[in-house]
């Protein structure tokens, strides 16, 4: 078989792959494509016959509390994602570079506690929280999201920790550093693409979770976008010009972070920093 026949078939079997990832993204997308589309339309109840409108994106944002579910939704969001970052870097350093029964149980624990669903502990969760007025709350919503999403976070970010090469903080040390001043300057400094895949993991989790804050939250004063997106389906009718427009500002501070910095993901770590020493 001659080099152009190989070189043929290799770019024909691209073009097929890439025929086939389309189609397949294509199919994945028609739920956000219609979402769109009925954003944008005008509703049943409206006496427009235009092809493009932004009457139901003016409706909601004009006439609902959507600007307060979305201000609740990112402060609870936002929250979740700090805490979680903040505790999640120094345990799952802690788990990549510690070793013994302590560290190891303490490894056990958190791949029991991930392994649990999320639905097992809210009955409980809410007669304790209701003892201590934490029910219909932004503060003991997020202390919950923190809690759900420790303990994967703390995996996310031992996992890449553990492509760091030690013998950079041995480096460190040799020169006079110590153990918590090579973790600020060495492990989190090159530890950015697995603190950015952790606070998106918890981005996500507390961005789009309706089980939990339907539990807890009452009043429309505090709910989020997803519980308050329930408002407008009613008994005997749904308004789905509205619920499309919400569904739109929903979707879009996830695909702003994704847009943002998916540059910044990466998958290999440095492990080949040291590559020739």
């Amino acid at each position: 078989m001659s080099r152009q026949t190989r070189t043929g078939r290799r770019a024909s079997g691209r073009w097929w792959r890439f025929a086939l990832l389309t189609v397949i993204t294509l199919i994945v997308l028609v739920p956000v494509l219609a979402v769109m589309w009925l954003c944008f339309r005008p509703s049943s109840s409206s006496s427009s016959h235009a092809f493009f409108t932004l009457e139901n994106l003016t409706h909601v944002f004009r006439d609902t509390d959507v600007l307060i579910w979305f201000r609740n939704s990112l402060v609870v969001t936002f929250a979740t994602v700090l805490v979680s970052v903040a505790v999640a870097a120094p345990a799952g350093y802690a788990l990549s570079r510690g070793r013994g029964r302590a560290i190891s149980g303490y490894s056990l624990l958190l791949f029991v506690v991930q392994s649990l669903p999320i639905i097992t502990a809210v009955i409980p969760l809410f007669i304790l929280f209701a003892r201590f007025g934490l029910t219909d709350s932004l503060l003991g919503l997020t202390i919950i999201y923190v809690g759900s999403t420790i303990s994967v976070a703390t995996w996310m970010m031992a996992a890449y920790i553990d492509t760091i090469p030690i013998a950079l903080e041995e480096a460190a040390w040799a020169d006079g550093t110590g153990i918590w001043g090579s973790f600020l300057r060495i492990v989190l400094r090159n530890s950015l693409p697995g603190i950015l895949s952790t606070a998106t993991f918890a981005f996500l989790v507390a961005w789009n979770d309706y089980l939990v804050a339907l539990v807890f939250l009452r009043s429309s004063g505090r709910f989020t976008l997803p519980v308050g997106i329930e408002t407008f389906f009613q008994q005997h009718a749904t308004d789905w010009g509205s619920v499309m427009a919400v569904s739109v500002v929903m979707l879009l501070p996830p695909a702003i972070v994704f847009g943002a910095l998916n540059r910044y993901f990466s998958v290999g770590g440095i492990g080949g920093s040291l590559a020739g020493r």
